[in-house]
């Protein structure tokens, strides 16, 4: 178990249109301009966008995995330890924190192409 840095970065390939902006000792992940994450290489650590549910949710359940970062708004962000997570599961809260910022013809493109999408379309 455990993502690398070099590996998030394949995985980040697999969404649309995705910008990468370099902060410092941070890298902005953007959709069409708008923040869905970001990446500290020094840390091994990953913020992402997700529902304040979802926040609380990942939070309480596995603290020693996620931790809260801020909210904004009805969004709550999280920071992901990228050595205590699995690809699958990562690349998943990725997919949700991008298609809740990506523009929704985009977000209909990716799930109708992408496995995630039509397995969370599955009946």
């Amino acid at each position: 178990m455990g993502v690398s840095v070099d590996e998030f970065l394949e995985l980040l390939k697999e969404l649309p249109e995705v910008q990468q902006g370099h902060g410092g000792e941070w890298v902005a992940l953007r959709v069409h301009g708008k923040g869905f994450g970001y990446l500290w290489e020094a840390t091994e650590t990953v913020g992402l966008k997700a529902t304040i549910e979802e926040q609380i949710a990942l939070v309480s359940e596995r603290p020693e995995v996620f931790e809260v970062q801020f909210t904004a708004g009805r969004f709550g962000w999280v920071v992901v330890h990228l050595d205590r997570i699995d690809a699958e599961e990562l690349f998943e809260l990725m997919a949700e924190a991008w298609c809740l910022t990506a523009p929704r013809q985009l977000v209909d493109d990716f799930e109708a192409t992408h496995p995630i999408g039509q397995k969370v379309q599955a009946p």
